[in-house]
């Protein structure tokens, strides 16, 4: 017995060991990856913060992470406890006995697993509510604060009488609680017939009554809260076709106005009454009633929804529809107008001169030198096989165009940052020390001038070398943070300590490479073992642990790209695609244009946005592409400046009457500077957005027009011109290959002077290619007319050649293609690269002007080099070596454009006079006697006409005006119809 005593215990507790194991290595592992998710978690957040406060802006962190757990914690907690509470009360009023026999043997055996662990089941049911709902709810942060800190706009919608904030601000809101009410209302009555059918209070297949009494009484009054927010629903509809899209336009119809407007408000009645009759069941306790309203809603919903609307479109709207929908329209027109800053656009007919006199030319000259030759598109590999130094620098595939004083002359300058970029190192120099804090930040500004060229094709630099030397003045060089920056760096340092970070590779004595310790305030502390911890969790590298690179005064710089740091300072706005360097109070910075947007603003017609933006440029390098949302309102209402040394933001109001930015700034106080705090220099360089730009010439090739009938017709429909010098691989070619459009200076007619501005062009909305408007804006931030759109309306009965003809007559002119031949001979080794194609007005009509670069075609280190320049002007063309050489020969006069062609002041020539002419002309007649006589075989008379051709050409050289020394009677620049190769000379 002693051993029975003994003995029997041992055996369960053998048997029960290995399986003890399993149950709690199962637990185990559970709680091992939840702290793992809640560390991970942990650590993004806290990281974040971090950033925050090293840009100074922890109250946009402390808001928005308030806002999303305010929504997680209400949203979440209102949707576990009305789904919980509506479990607990099935299972409370459940039946003693089910209505019908479960469907399977085992089915009963859940509903007693689940009242056996029924606060198990309760507490995952509502952990799942919480998270679904708190979640969905958390996402909604940006609409709930918008509605929160809401700003009149001032002026009221044209149906409802409502200010433009309600739809702009409350409606959404609006919509987003409705979406809430309906999921809680739906997984509430889900969990309830769940509930009631494991426990018999439910059976379908019970003959006679289908649901207890109970049962009835709770799916009632859910039916009926379900159907009472479908009324509501309706009764939002009705401010919802205010910004929905019909065939025609976005915004009310016709239709929407006299059937889907009155249905919407008939039917959201109709819902209240069936929604009283469910809520009457839980007395009356039967479906008869509810059932019957049921029926009438959804028939309701047919005729008055849908069959009634048709029928008015098609019998009554469709045969006089420019009739009919005329005032809504007209709404629509000046709706769109108003939402996209397009009011004050001045349309003007303009002649189009297809020749000028030489008055006219001298009226324009001061345009001219305004004339950008670079082409920031094509030049970048030039700067960076001429201006790149190291293997490990770069600079962007596509420059950017600013204005710098140079002199005493404000001109137009291609510029870049000359970055660091550490993919470009040898693979023998990449590791982890070099690539995070040897090779940290990039160093100095290129600058060229815009109109020039030196005697080898290649930029006039403004700017150049490292150490960086030029005319732009003293400033910090060093770039931190860049368009190019590497993901992260480890930066700074002890004061006396070792520096690490490669400055420049060769210094001023012996050529060895200069090292910097960062000293900015930008940055991460990284010195603690908490903060190293958590930034080789976000980076997942141990060796931010590991290091002795590392160390107490370290700090480390992540999220660089002007974009990225502006998005993230103010998550309200939308960036534009192409931030832009400038040099800026001795500190190099990146201008960042920021957008608020909305999809709400009533009648104003939509658009999506990465459609609008989207050119030949877009997506190209370092351009960003728009994300792909649609909107109907855009205003530029913030301009962001990203310091390229410590990466601090400044946001500046910019359109500071914008009620979008005026929420916005409630909701983050203190984060945006005022206009009055933009320093002149800063001022200086800001210039018109170009991503706004693309969006608004896209509205205005139909929004031009402000009559109902015209528009309705689309018989004045334009389009913005596909790049005739670039070939796109997208299907979609008509968006995908849109001109982009230029930063140029020129003067429109009606103004006095010169400006910096933004322009484009547009050809009908039909297969012909010709041209029908052109437009610019005034870009210049100082200008009192800053913002102005002014477009030339060319006449419809004059064909004025758009970019397209204009290219092609470029590629098939006589002339030209003699000078591109050596340049395209398959053996060359070299190719012509056309550059942008410029459209500026001058001498009452439209000049185009386009660089032709020369490429190697083989071998390294190959970049363009500008060789040629050809304009066009009516129905001639022209090419030179220079501007002012093309410009002499489309004219037939000499046009001083103030370039400097090989790096020299220019030289004034005089003007052409009829002397010239009529030497010409004695040339020309003289040839023609010489051939005359060389065919009769008198060849003492061929001599002496050969000898009066020459005098007469010398007489014309003498004059200043003959394009080159070399006996030709033709024109150096002909209509493209007339080839322009010179006859073969006798003599030759």
């Amino acid at each position: 017995m002693s051993d029975g005593v003994y003995d029997m215990p041992d055996e369960p507790r053998r048997a029960r060991t290995p399986g003890r194991r399993p149950r709690a290595l199962l637990p185990t592992i559970a709680t091992l990856i939840v702290l793992l998710i809640l560390f991970s978690v942990f650590t993004d957040v806290w990281t974040t913060r971090l950033w925050y406060r090293s840009v100074d802006l922890g109250s946009v962190f402390s808001t928005v992470l308030g806002t999303r757990v305010l929504l997680f914690v209400a949203v979440g907690v209102l949707m576990a406890a009305a789904v919980v509470a509506n479990v607990v009360v099935a299972f409370r009023t459940r039946p003693r006995v089910a209505l019908a026999p479960s469907p399977s043997p085992g089915f009963e055996r859940y509903g007693d697993l689940l009242q056996q662990r029924g606060k198990i089941a309760i507490g995952v049911v509502a952990a799942l509510m919480l998270v679904f709902g708190g979640s969905a709810a958390s996402g909604e942060w940006k609409i709930f604060l918008a509605w929160r800190n809401r700003t009149p706009f001032g002026v009221t919608d044209q149906h409802f009488n409502k200010d433009i904030a309600f739809f702009v601000f409350d409606y959404p809101w609006l919509r987003v609680l409705l979406g809430f009410g309906y999921s809680i209302v739906l997984l509430s009555l889900v969990a309830a017939i769940i509930t009631h059918y494991l426990y018999g209070g439910f059976r379908p297949s019970a003959k006679g009554q289908k649901a207890s009494g109970a049962a009835q009484v709770q799916f009632s009054v859910l039916l009926g809260l379900l159907v009472l927010l479908k009324a509501f629903s309706y009764w939002l509809d009705r401010y919802g076709l205010t910004t929905g899209k019909t065939r025609l336009f976005t915004g009310i119809s016709y239709t929407g106005d006299n059937a889907v407007l009155p249905s919407k408000e008939i039917l959201a009645v109709i819902a209240v009454l069936c929604a009283g009759l469910f809520f009457a069941n839980v007395v009356r306790k039967t479906w008869l009633l509810p059932g019957v309203g049921t029926v009438v809603l959804i028939l309701s919903a047919i005729l008055l929804g849908a069959l009634w609307p048709a029928a008015l479109q098609q019998l009554r709207v469709r045969p006089s529809e420019p009739v009919k929908e005329a005032q809504y329209i007209d709404k629509n027109i000046a709706a769109t107008r108003q939402a996209y800053g397009l009011e004050g656009t001045e349309v003007t007919n303009y002649e189009a001169k297809t020749t000028a006199t030489p008055s006219e030319l001298t009226q324009d000259a001061e345009v001219l030198p305004g004339i950008r030759l670079i082409d920031p598109s094509v030049v970048g590999p030039t700067f960076e096989q001429l201006q790149q130094v190291r293997g490990f620098y770069s600079f962007p595939t596509d420059l950017d165009v600013d204005r710098y004083k140079i002199g005493n002359k404000t001109a137009d300058t291609v510029i870049a940052v000359r970055e660091v970029q550490i993919d470009r190192l040898p693979a023998g120099q990449r590791n982890w020390n070099n690539d995070h804090t040897v090779y940290t930040h990039g160093y100095g500004v290129v600058a060229a001038n815009g109109n020039q060229r030196a005697a080898d094709g290649t930029p006039v630099w403004s700017e150049k070398d490292l150490p960086p030397v030029g005319q732009l003045g003293d400033y910090e060089p060093r770039i931190y943070f860049g368009e190019q920056s590497p993901d992260y760096s480890i930066v700074g340092g002890p004061k006396g300590g070792q520096a690490v970070e490669l400055d420049t590779p060769e210094g001023k004595v012996g050529g060895d490479p200069t090292l910097n310790t960062y000293e900015g305030k930008g940055g991460v502390s990284i010195g603690s073992f908490g903060n190293r911890l958590l930034y080789a969790t976000k980076f997942r590298d141990a060796n931010l642990l590991l290091s002795s690179r590392v160390n107490p005064d370290s700090k480390i710089l992540y999220d660089r790209t002007p974009r990225q740091r502006v998005e993230k300072a103010a998550p309200w706005l939308t960036p534009d695609g192409d931030p832009y360097p400038a040099i800026v109070d001795g500190q190099v910075v990146w201008i960042v244009d920021g957008y608020t947007t909305s999809a709400n603003y009533p009648y104003a017609q939509k658009v999506a946005l990465d459609a609008s933006t989207r050119d030949t440029t877009t997506g190209r390098g370092t351009i960003a592409q728009q994300p792909s949302e649609d909107i109907n309102y855009i205003r530029n209402s913030v301009k962001a400046v990203v310091n390229a040394y410590d990466g601090s933001v400044e946001l500046y109001a910019w359109d500071e009457s914008d009620p979008v930015l005026k929420t916005w700034m409630k909701a983050f106080p203190n984060t945006v500077k005022p206009r009055s705090d933009i320093s002149p220099d800063l001022m200086s360089h800001l210039r018109y957005p170009e991503d706004m730009f693309k969006v608004q010439r896209d509205l205005l090739a139909k929004y031009h027009v402000t009559d109902s009938t015209t528009w309705y017709q689309n018989s004045d429909l334009w389009r913005v011109p596909a790049d005739p010098t670039a070939v796109s691989t997208s299907s979609d070619s008509s968006v995908q290959s849109n001109q982009p459009p230029f930063y140029l200076s020129l003067r429109m007619p009606d103004q006095p002077e010169p400006k910096f501005s933004l322009t484009s062009v547009y050809v009908p909305n039909a297969e012909r290619e010709n041209l029908t408007a052109f437009m610019a804006v005034d870009a210049e931030a100082t200008s009192k007319d800053y913002g102005k759109f002014r477009i030339l309306r060319l006449p419809g009965n004059v064909q004025i050649p758009g970019p397209g003809q204009v290219f092609n007559k470029f590629q098939t002119d006589e002339g030209i293609r003699t000078a591109l031949l050596p340049l395209n001979q398959p053996n060359s080794g070299a190719r012509a690269q056309f550059g942008n194609l410029l459209t500026l007005p001058l001498g009452g009509g439209l000049l185009y002007v386009q660089p032709v670069y020369s490429v190697r075609t083989s071998g390294p280190g190959s970049y363009p080099v500008l060789r040629y320049v050809l304009v066009s002007f009516g129905d001639r063309v022209a090419y030179g070596s220079t501007l002012q050489e093309a410009l002499t020969k489309v004219f037939n006069t000499t046009v001083d454009t103030g370039e400097d062609p090989g790096g020299k002041p220019p030289t004034n020539q005089p003007p052409a006079n009829q002397t010239i002419k009529q030497a010409l002309a004695e040339a020309q007649a003289a040839y023609t006697a010489a051939q005359a006589a060389l065919k009769a075989g008198d060849l003492a008379g061929y001599a002496r006409e050969i000898d009066k051709m020459k005098a007469a050409v010398d007489r014309a050289a003498a004059a200043g005006s003959a394009p080159t020394p070399t006996p030709t009677p033709t024109p150096s620049a002909t209509p493209s119809s007339t080839p322009t190769s010179p006859p073969t000379s006798p003599t030759g």
